[in-house]
């Protein structure tokens, strides 16, 4: 079983140390906590994740934002001194039922519970002079969208200190299933109408003499818009002698993307209510198939809703508990960040996600050790804002030397001055570095030049020499570097002042003058004492950083315009605020989704802080894109479920077809994972439906080691499917897939850099025989396009469970004169399998156990 890592508290007081010390003694080895049950059955906690603010703090190790993360090892502490307070913004007026205070030792004697319209007039509905310590539960009655614990007396001579702040209650102003029919008088639209005399209108007009009716045919729909969104519990379809056999009721947030909440494929007519549960503001009956020969015929379709409207999603707010925060004058930034790295060294599956995020200023003698889902990045506009006269450092010493396995971790934004002049950066595939200046050189290997299997860089300036040393791959994207020394198996380089001239096979540099098309991530930086997300202008044809003049050309984009999603927040939550119009800033956590996440509105940003993690449940894709211009999605990882998804992430619905060639999606530093978290199941891991994506770094992986991982296990067939045209790919790597890793059927597709392995668990030849070809090509390029071009792609394999394997080729691609394919490699690693040819029937078969590549110059 594997252990799951601690997360980090804040620097602990010296009474809390002494007190934390004494009872881990007395433990043993172990501290067990508790979670007290709730209120009331009845009541929700409302205030776990919202913003907290208090009227002082001890240290910056004790925020208000502690007392509602809903962890017990975390606290807000106060200064040493009475009238002290801490208040939460719930977001919109609720009604207050109940509060929970967890005092650590220092606690309140006196003290009351207020609340509060607007975070300026209070009303009081708790006081007490003779508070215990302790965990304190008070049944309350109050209504307001603000609620604090308003310190008049200590009861130590420190000050105020809280592990929790919970406040339950409920949103809206009745309980249960109303009875009014919210769906009445609102407009209704529907697919169609039998004729003039039955509009959508008259199955919401609450008169029955008038109905709606469809023409006579199946798959037709009605829809009401109620106004705002709202929770349904019930609806109720007064049917005429037309009725529907099967129907769906469906939610939407936007009247675009729908959520079904009851199916029957058995209607029986007349008059059928329903006891249904979901949120939105348009409910639609969507008939699949009618029970008479005539349409399908509704006298009134009624619609009960629970609890009032839902309150409207606030943007902005705190960044969470796994976010931290330093300044230059922060004190003991070395021992925290070593804390957090000690934590996630070896945490290779763990749930443990950071970010480690600093203002612009100096850092002295500061070593910032990057462990497993710790992103690191300085808050300035452009890199030299934020220095280290120090070291952002990956080696490899938890796995005995062996960068192979240095996955999902990143760093961004920041200029380092490394103290031996060489800054060492050993990491394989998930592990981005990005808009960096680097004022020396970068060292790619681990301390002992062990394997590695990176990797990646973009938008950086590195004065010195980057030291490929054992690298097997690496790709470099539109950047400025001094010098590169040694290439093993595929060096590829885009837009990279400084680069070697190509010189495939020996040694084996694949380097293109420019990009194509380049977009950088989007990033999070400050502006004054104000967050906001800075989304860099798109660059044709580029070569070089973004940010080489100075100021980047861009756009800032305010934080309060990005819902702020944290650990515990539903997916119907995160719909409801994308409908509403708020990007999503994803902070550091897992988060666990019942519906897929849909991204409808235009120039949307999906940003990931410290590899936040989605999990769909249920066999429900993760994330779709609709086909619109202008997403950006960046910074996050997709782990599969253990019921099977068709699909993970798809950008662009079936049969996508709108031209983004101005304003394209973007999928940058978007990691996807089948397995070894747990045992989880996808038949295709991600698809690009949408023209014109660009997909810059993804890393798409079937497990190979971990939990959960078998032939049939953490079942995969394919990683990547293209359907879109004129996608663009900028370091690709997708591994061990079942059958096909990447298949491509858009025309005019663009990939530069692919790394591949074929997945290592194939039982036999027969698992995965082809019809009469041995084994599925790593890089697939369907029959029916004309036009696709890629440089610098490798495929290795490693059949160790029947090293008899034999691959026909790695890459399989049509024969036309629109089919360009440059620096192509296979590589049997140490002869378990081999490789027949490279591409199609062309290359020398790979042989022995030397672990040399057979090579493709250019094909055809």
């Amino acid at each position: 079983m594997r252990p799951t890592p601690a997360r980090p508290g804040p620097r602990l007081g010296r009474r809390a140390t002494a007190v934390l010390a004494a009872v881990t003694m007395a433990a043993g080895t172990a501290v067990a906590v508790s979670t007290p049950p709730s209120a009331s059955a009845a009541d929700t906690l409302l205030s776990q994740g919202r913003t907290a603010t208090a009227s002082s703090t001890e240290n910056g190790g004790t925020p208000a934002a502690f007392a509602v993360d809903g962890d017990r090892g975390t606290r807000w502490s106060s200064a040493a001194s009475d009238q002290q307070w801490i208040q939460v913004d719930l977001g919109a007026t609720a009604t207050i039922t109940g509060i929970r205070l967890e005092w650590e030792a220092a606690y309140g004697r006196a003290y009351q519970i207020q609340t509060s319209a607007d975070g300026t007039t209070w009303t009081t509905i708790h006081s007490t002079t003779t508070g215990t310590g302790g965990t304190e539960t008070l049944q309350v009655s109050g209504t307001g969208r603000y609620v604090r614990m308003n310190g008049i007396s200590r009861g130590t001579g420190y000050g105020y200190s809280l592990w929790e702040f919970q406040v339950f209650g409920s949103f809206g102003t009745t309980t249960g299933c109303g009875t009014a029919n919210a769906a009445r008088g609102r407009t209704a639209t529907a697919s169609s109408t039998e004729n003039a005399g039955t509009p959508a209108a008259h199955a919401v007009d609450g008169d029955r003499g008038t109905r709606w009716s469809s023409a006579a045919s199946d798959q037709q729909w009605i829809q009401v818009d109620l106004g705002s969104s709202q929770r349904i519990c019930r609806v109720a379809l007064d049917w005429e002698a037309a009725y529907g056999r099967g129907y769906q009721i469906q939610t939407s947030a936007d009247g675009t993307t729908w959520t079904t909440i009851h199916t029957t494929t058995a209607g029986t007519g007349g008059r059928e209510t329903l006891d249904v549960s979901g949120t939105g503001r348009y409910v639609r009956m969507n008939g699949v198939t009618r029970g008479t020969g005539y349409g399908y015929s509704l006298w009134e379709f009624e619609v009960n809703t629970e609890g009032g409207a839902v309150p409207p999603i606030t943007g902005g707010g705190d960044l969470g508990p796994n976010v931290l925060v330093f300044d230059p004058s922060t004190p003991n930034i070395q021992a925290t960040v070593d804390q957090v790295f000690q934590r996630q060294e070896a945490a290779q599956f763990g749930d443990g996600r950071y970010a480690l995020l600093f203002k612009p200023g100096t850092y002295n003698n500061l070593n910032v050790n990057v462990g497993f889902y710790t992103s690191v990045a300085g808050l300035g506009l452009t890199p030299d804002a934020t220095t280290f006269n120090g070291d952002v450092t990956v080696d490899a010493g938890w796995f005995n030397g062996n960068a192979t396995q240095n996955f999902w971790r990143s760093v961004e934004n920041l200029a380092l001055n490394p103290v031996s002049g060489t800054n060492r950066w050993a990491v394989s595939q998930a592990a981005p570095f990005r808009r960096m200046h680097v004022r020396g050189n970068l060292d790619l290997a681990p301390s002992g030049y062990g394997w590695a299997s990176g990797g990646y860089i973009a938008d950086s300036r590195i004065d010195g020499t980057v030291g490929n040393y054992s690298q097997q791959q690496w790709y470099t994207r539109d950047s400025t570097i001094g010098g590169w020394s040694n290439a093993v198996w595929n060096q590829v380089f885009s837009g990279v002042e400084g680069a070697p001239a190509s010189s495939y096979p020996e040694p084996p540099y694949t380097t293109l003058a420019t990009t194509p098309i380049s977009e950088e991530k989007p990033f999070l930086y400050l502006d004054g004492d104000e967050y906001e997300v800075f989304v860099p202008a798109p660059r044709s044809n580029a070569r070089g950083t973004s940010w080489a003049d100075g100021t980047p050309e861009g756009t800032s984009i305010p934080l309060d315009r990005f819902y702020v999603v944290k650990e515990g927040a539903t997916a119907a939550t995160i719909n409801a605020a994308l409908a509403q119009g708020l990007h999503l800033l994803f902070t550091p956590g897992v988060y666990h989704v019942d519906q897929t996440i849909n991204v409808t509105r235009p120039d949307t940003i999906v940003l990931g802080l410290g590899l936040a993690t989605i999990i769909p449940e249920g066999g429900v894709a993760a994330m779709r894109v609709a086909d619109v211009d202008g997403v950006r999605l960046a910074g996050f990882l997709i782990d599969a479920g253990t019921v099977n998804s068709p699909v993970l992430l798809e950008v662009g619905p079936e049969g996508a077809s709108a031209d983004h060639a101005d304003n394209p999606t973007t999928v940058q530093d978007v990691f996807v994972r089948v397995g070894g978290s747990q045992a989880g199941k996808a038949t295709t891991a991600m698809v690009v439906n949408n023209d014109d994506t660009v997909i810059d770094h993804t890393w798409i992986w079937r497990a190979d080691h971990g939990d959960g991982v078998g032939w049939e296990t953490n079942r995969s067939d394919y990683g990547l499917v293209v359907n879109g045209d004129d996608v663009l790919a900028t370091g690709l790597f997708v591994e061990h897939f079942n059958k096909y890793d990447v298949q491509w059927y858009g025309e005019r597709g663009r990939t530069i850099f692919f790394q591949n392995e074929k997945a290592y668990d194939a039982p036999n030849q027969a698992a995965i025989q082809n019809g009469d070809t041995q084994g599925y090509a790593a890089y697939r390029v369907d029959a029916s396009v004309d036009t696709h071009e890629a440089w610098g792609l490798g495929s290795y394999c490693y059949y160790n469970v029947d090293p008899t394997i034999r691959q026909e080729h790695g890459f399989q691609v049509p024969n036309k004169s629109g089919i360009r394919m440059h620096n192509l490699l296979v590589v049997s690693l140490s002869g378990h399998g081999h490789y027949n040819h490279v591409i199609n029937d062309v290359g020398a078969p790979t042989s022995g156990t030397d672990t040399i590549p057979s090579r493709v110059v250019s094909y055809p």
